[in-house]
């Protein structure tokens, strides 16, 4: 996992409800080594799956990494021995474990394994969708989406068969989805490898009835996104406007509601969490 130098923050999965446990009782996280990043980072914070019940889809823990050192399993987890217990792992140890005024939270259910962002980000965020920290371009049609109260999912997972696609954006309409990319200047320069790629990508995710819509640097900047708007609204009136409501508000922090899910079940149905060990 490559980053820019500035990413000084790691979002990592807290699995289970006992994981949080070792956390608030020894301060440490576990990843295992050859699921760990290349880079180290700075501090750590912990998004909170399905297993949190009525606290899920959030974060709401964090903290400055005080060390990293590797270890063998055995000396982490209480279990009887096995093939498993000399697998290696990282073992992160915090400064102090810290919990935020107000929660970031996913709008929507989603599966997160690891997102490195700024701390920057982390420290304003109010949604999970506002610590992708992918492109500065991706960055620029976030504010414009959000800025037309249009809802969409930043760094969607899809799996059709047996591959997974990563989209910039997804936008769940009543009739199909839509796939947003924020192409910048290296598509333009892209080899007949990568050309022929994206179109295989693009076949394959219009069988699974998701539409994609792919806007350059120009059309995203020029007129304050104007065409892009445009565009993609044009998309979600012919697959029959969005699911439930049309448009999205996205309230101050101090207003989030665990009520922002009610209504947003069949936008995804979710797996089983990733396998961190």
């Amino acid at each position: 996992m490559s980053r820019p130098k500035k990413q000084e923050v790691l979002v990592a999965l807290l699995r289970e409800v006992s994981d949080l446990a070792i956390l608030e009782l020894e301060e440490w996280y576990r990843i295992p080594l050859d699921k760990a990043p290349k880079w180290r980072p700075q501090w750590l914070a912990f998004y909170q799956p399905k297993a949190f019940k009525e606290n899920a889809y959030r974060i709401e823990y964090y903290g400055r990494v005080e060390k990293i050192d590797v270890v063998p399993r055995r000396e982490l987890i209480n279990e009887f021995e096995s093939a498993k217990s000399d697998k290696l792992y990282w073992r992160i140890q915090l400064e102090k474990l810290e919990k935020l005024e107000n929660p970031i939270i996913s709008l929507i259910p989603r599966r997160l394994l690891f997102v490195p962002t700024t701390w920057e980000k982390f420290s304003k965020a109010e949604f999970i969708n506002d610590i992708f920290d992918d492109s500065p371009l991706e960055d620029e049609l976030w504010r414009i989406l959000k800025r037309e109260n249009i809802r969409a999912e930043r760094q969607w997972e899809v799996k059709i068969g047996n591959r997974f696609f990563y989209l910039d954006f997804a936008i769940f309409c009543k009739k199909g989805q839509i796939d947003v990319e924020a192409d910048g200047d290296t598509f333009h320069r892209a080899t007949k490898e990568q050309i022929d790629a994206d179109l295989d990508r693009n076949n394959q995710l219009y069988k699974a009835n998701w539409q994609p819509l792919r806007f350059s640097s120009r059309q995203i900047r020029v007129n304050h996104g104007k065409y892009v708007i445009e565009e993609i609204e044009s998309s979600i009136n012919r697959l029959d406007g969005l699911k439930r409501d049309s448009r999205v508000f996205y309230p101050k922090a101090g207003a989030q509601q665990l009520s922002l899910f009610e209504d947003q079940a069949d936008y995804l149905i979710e797996d089983d969490e990733p396998d961190l060990d």
